[in-house]
């Protein structure tokens, strides 16, 4: 190793250190914050309004804070603020990877230490107290800095490593991710990708609240502050049973297909908005015969004679290249369908960050 990597790891590690007892500090200043607002009783706090300064006084009295002496860990915070936003702890728990005994213990200890409760626990969830709202506030702008700071940290070495957030609409999933991130994965194993799978709406709104760092949905307009790069062209067919009447179309026109069985997905997803909105246009109704809520189930549907259905060409190769369909373009200019990949603008953006969606593009 050079002499400059070694200077550049060093300086890395000393700040990663002098960071880490700042944040030590910043909580145990939660914990003085928490235990003097919210444990008090009223005659404490009338005590204490006694106590500020008057123009006829110059005389404070100041109550001794009682000293720290539990201890309060950075991940035992990332997890309550993890639960505070899911508003479930079984949900949380999923999210971050943990039992949702072992986060409710975390959260506990955090209660224990705090020596007041963070949380009301009902069957229909958690909310929030007042201590519990101000140590969210404190704790996302601590998970905040930390990622921060192992960003810069690893920026020092010449590897490239640390975690992804990637959100990515169902056809995507099915048809291109699963080859691309195998490439991605194999050209940096230093970086974990965690992937979720939603509605377009959905991705976007995660990209916009940075709960993710890379999507990958539908083309549409690009919300303010974010941007946009092409990652692949999956048009709109329609997926037939073999024999059906307008397999002998070259290709079908979407008011054509109105007039058989349908098979829909998801509804009130992406695709299903998309298709009642075209119908609306057409001053039809689009109201399947049965719907779904995979792409796989769609063309099983389809397979045992139940209807037709408007898939894309992903899931069309994925589940539905057999003889037993036929597969005709939908002849509607609306049909030839673009997916794009969105990230919210960060100048610059994470160098793991930077290199998935480089190599997404390919």
């Amino acid at each position: 190793m050079s002499p400059d990597l070694l200077s550049a790891f060093a300086l890395g590690w000393r700040q990663l250190y002098l960071s880490v007892a700042q944040i030590t500090m910043a909580l145990h200043c939660v914990e003085r914050v928490v235990r003097r607002e919210t444990l008090k009783s009223p005659l404490a706090r009338r005590k204490d309004a006694l106590c500020q300064p008057s123009p006829c006084h110059t005389l404070w009295f100041h109550q001794p804070t009682k000293p720290v002496t539990r201890r309060i860990d950075s991940y035992s915070i990332r997890l309550f603020v993890a639960a505070a936003r899911a508003g479930s702890i079984v949900r949380a728990a999923a999210a971050e990877n943990i039992a949702p005994s072992a986060l409710s213990r975390r959260i506990a200890d955090l209660e224990h230490a705090f020596e007041t409760p963070l949380l009301v626990r009902s069957p229909r969830g958690i909310a929030l107290t007042d201590a519990g709202r101000l140590v969210l506030a404190r704790g996302e702008r601590f998970d905040d800095e930390l990622q921060a700071l192992l960003r810069e940290v690893q920026s020092e070495g010449g590897e490239v490593r640390g975690r992804v957030r990637l959100h990515a609409n169902m056809s995507s999933v099915i048809g291109f991710l699963p080859e691309r991130l195998h490439r991605f994965m194999e050209a940096y194993p230093g970086v974990e990708v965690t992937l979720h799978e939603e509605d377009t709406r959905d991705v976007l709104r995660a990209c916009l609240d940075d709960r993710a760092d890379v999507g990958v949905g539908v083309d549409v307009a690009v919300p303010a502050g974010m941007d946009a790069w092409r990652f692949a062209s999956d048009p709109l067919l329609v997926v037939l049973p073999s024999g059906h009447e307008l397999a002998e179309l070259q290709a079908i026109t979407f008011a054509r297909a109105l007039e058989y069985p349908l098979v829909g997905i998801h509804q009130g997803g992406a695709m299903d908005r998309s298709l009642n909105e075209r119908a609306t246009a057409l001053g039809r109704r689009f109201n399947p015969k049965v719907t779904v809520s995979s792409f796989d189930a769609v063309c099983r549907m389809v397979e045992a004679g139940l209807g037709i259905a408007v898939v894309p060409r992903s899931a069309m190769t994925a589940y539905a290249g057999s003889d037993r369909f036929a597969r005709r373009p939908l002849a509607e200019e609306w049909a030839d369908r673009v997916l794009n990949i969105y990230a919210l603008r960060k100048t610059p953006q994470p160098r793991a960050v930077a290199a998935l969606i480089e190599s997404l593009q390919g």
